[in-house]
């Protein structure tokens, strides 16, 4: 049996492994009652908000501004710090991408240089709630109701997660815009690939469901009309089976991640940033799911040394995120190194120790050990 740890890995119990059998069997396995399913225990769970499921959670924050009416000549801001689909989607509407650099300590957007970046164009902003850490809510709204901008909550890594109290997309009205969630394999729950959208209202809802389905509106027996110009982004009910399973374990997922969290903590011990150089998250437990433990590497060691060495002792590690303002498609639009320091500094330096569900304390244990045999030495000069 082998001994690699890996970084994250999705745990499907029996139970859901049949639901997903008794669909196949009932020969409808593209959207359907599933689907309708998941969105509504989806929907209790954030306070009653109206969910759709999609297909991916990238397509469901493209959804989310071609809703708000994001197109072109508009300014849409994000961080640099996120996988790509982020900045990508504004590209997607015709929008332009504004990079508002880190908070070095949360490395969710700083607020401060968010709100030094708006422009009037600027009419949309899309935080991103890394590694489940969301950003202060309560500030991020009050920027956007004094600028009158649509809020797109990057809210991949979140299901979970919570702020003072409530869950992450529970909230409405003045807390509350377009949220976004991914079910992709190694996140917290998962559909496989897939994803949902939190609207505000069911004028909203009917929108996302035609940009869902070809811009289709049905009316009657064979009366369809096309009034907008959508995609393919439907959740099938397999998918949504494997959702319905996850999210009845959503409670017990987060409470081990974040035992787990704890015990990195405990293991690595009050002096590890001093005695090392690396950076590691706030200690969080009560809004945090803890989708990814992140540390950042002191400079005398890379990124990719320290992967191969850890490799070494059967443990992989995962690499969340490249600055996207550096990536070739967004340097030929201008980015360029020094931009955004933080994130810059960060994105070099930034790993992903294991975390999953599945994951013990003795797990723990083994990375923290291998970590700090591996940190010990510096690196080869260069």
């Amino acid at each position: 049996m082998s001994n690699i740890l890996p970084f994250s890995r999705p745990t499907i119990d029996e139970a859901t492994i049949a639901a997903v059998a008794d669909v196949l069997r009932s020969g409808w396995i593209t959207s359907g009652p599933k689907a309708q399913e998941f969105e509504r225990r989806l929907s209790a769970y954030f306070g009653g908000r109206p969910v759709r499921t999609f297909n991916s959670g990238t397509c469901t924050m493209e959804i989310a501004l071609r809703i708000a009416g994001i197109g072109a000549g508009d300014e849409v801001i994000t961080t640099p710090i996120s996988w790509v689909a982020t900045a990508n989607v504004i590209l997607e509407v015709g929008a332009t991408p504004v990079f508002a650099d880190i908070d070095p300590v949360t490395r969710n957007i700083d607020l401060n240089k968010l709100e030094a970046a708006i422009t009037p164009r600027t009419k949309a902003v899309i935080p991103v709630y890394l590694a489940g850490k969301p950003v202060d809510i309560d500030r991020l709204y009050a920027i956007a109701a004094k600028h009158k901008l649509r809020v797109v909550e990057d809210a991949a890594q979140a299901i979970g997660s919570s702020w003072k109290g409530k869950p992450i997309g529970s909230f409405g009205g003045s807390l509350g815009d377009f949220v976004s969630f991914s079910f992709q394999a190694n996140k917290n729950i998962t559909t496989c690939e897939g994803g949902c959208l939190v609207l505000n209202n069911e004028e909203e809802a009917k929108l996302a469901e035609k940009y869902r389905l070809q811009g289709v509106t049905r009316s009657g027996v064979d009366g369809i009309d096309v009034d907008v110009l959508g995609g393919k982004y439907n959740m099938t009910d397999v998918a949504a089976a494997i959702g319905l399973g996850q999210f009845a374990q959503l409670e017990a997922i987060t409470a081990q991640r974040r035992k787990l969290a704890r015990h990195y903590f405990k293991i690595l011990g009050k002096d590890f940033e001093t005695q090392t150089g690396a950076q590691l998250p706030p200690e969080d437990y009560e809004s945090t799911n803890w989708h990814l433990f992140q540390i950042v590497l002191p400079e005398r060691i890379t990124r990719a040394e320290f992967m191969t060495r850890m490799k070494e002792y059967d443990i992989l590690v995962g690499y969340h995120y490249a600055p996207i303002h550096l990536f070739t498609l967004y340097r030929k639009l201008g980015f360029k190194e020094g931009m955004f320091p933080v994130a810059e500094h960060v994105g070099k330096q930034i790993v992903s120790l294991p975390m999953f569900y599945a994951m013990n304390e003795g797990d723990v244990e083994r990375t923290c050990m291998a970590m700090r045999e591996v940190l010990a030495v510096p690196s080869n000069p260069r």
